[in-house]
Parts: structure tokens; sequence; C-alpha cells
């Protein structure tokens, strides 16, 4: 009867082991299954910020030494048509103060050279500021593509979600900061481009 009593504890015991154990594999198969959705509906994010590509991609600082190459030959021209137009307008002045028009008609036709050179300086000045625009136009479409181009080409061995701009958000982790490498990357291939 004790034999019989010690098996009866056994079997109970063991009966309690299998249920517990497939409890557990039970517990533990729709974890995994919860962990595989949230694995399937996580989003893998990073983030690049465009300042430090401005100032450190080569490509980027060529255009921004171009650009400051047309502002300054925009400001010598300013500069120098307005020393020539101030030269123009004392001299007529000084003649002016000393009598040496001999006609309204002589200081009419002087103010009328001093108006035209006025003129086709606006307009030279004009025409300037619309080649300067239109060559950083060319020049900020030429970066965004070139940086989008490459984001491509990096990205597909990297299989990100999604690459945003940093500027495209209040907070992102800056263990998800891949500037440096987009740098290096966009670096390494512009030099290959220039050699």
């Amino acid at each position: 009867m004790k034999k019989l009593a010690l098996s009866a504890k056994v079997m109970m015991l063991m009966m309690a082991f299998v249920a517990a154990s497939c409890a557990n594999n039970e517990k533990a198969t729709s974890t995994t299954a919860v962990d595989d959705t949230a694995a399937k509906t996580a989003v893998n994010i990073r983030y690049i910020d465009a300042d430090s590509i401005a100032a450190h991609y080569n490509l980027a600082k060529d255009f921004n030494e171009a650009q400051l190459r047309s502002i300054s030959k925009i400001d010598n021209a300013q500069r120098s048509r307005g020393a020539e137009l101030q030269k123009l307008a004392n001299s007529i002045q000084q003649k002016m103060n000393n009598n040496g028009y001999l006609s309204q008609a002589s200081y009419e036709e002087d103010m009328k050279n001093l108006n035209k050179k006025q003129s086709d300086a606006e307009n030279y000045i004009a025409s300037l500021q619309r080649e300067a625009q239109q060559e950083m136009v060319q020049q900020q479409m030429q970066l965004t593509d070139s940086i989008e181009s490459f984001i491509k080409q990096y990205n597909a061995d990297k299989k990100y979600d999604a690459i945003l701009y940093k500027a495209a958000g209040v907070y992102f982790n800056p263990d998800l900061d891949i500037t440096d490498e987009v740098i290096k990357g966009l670096n390494a291939r512009y030099n290959k481009v220039e050699k």
C-alpha cells in the first residue's frame, strides 16, 4: 500500500511537472509571437544633420566658396560702379558750381549721361545677382541630388526603414546619428570624381 501511495505521489508530481512545463512552453511561444510581431512592427530609423553635411561635405564647401566668390564679384561691381557714378556726379556738380556750363542743354546732356550710366550700372548689378541666384539654385539641386543618390546607395547595404534629417524632429537618440558615416562616404565618392 505504501508503494502504491508513493507511486501515486510520484505520478502526481510528474503530472504537475509536465503541466508546468507545458504552461511555460505555451507562455514562451506566445511571448515569442509577441516579440516577432514587435520586431516586425519596429521601425529601423537613422538621421543625418544637414548643417554638419554642409560644413564638412567637400562638394558643399566648394559650392559655398563659389557663392562667396559670386557675392564678392557683386560687391566689387557695386563699389566700382558706385565710385564711377559718384565721380561723374561730383564732376557735374563742380562744373555747375564753377559756372562751367555754357548752356542748359550741355548740363542736361551731362545729367542724361549720368542717368544712363546709373541705369546701366543697376542693370549690370541686377544681371550679376540673377546669375548668382541661378547658379545657387543649380548648385543646391546638384547638392541635394548628390546626397539623395548617396543615401540610396548607402541604404542598399544598411536596409534602414527611414533616414531622416535631424531638423525633421525635436529629439533623436544620438545613437541613431549616421552623419559622420554619410559625410565620409560622400567625400570619398566626391574625391574620386574629382580625380
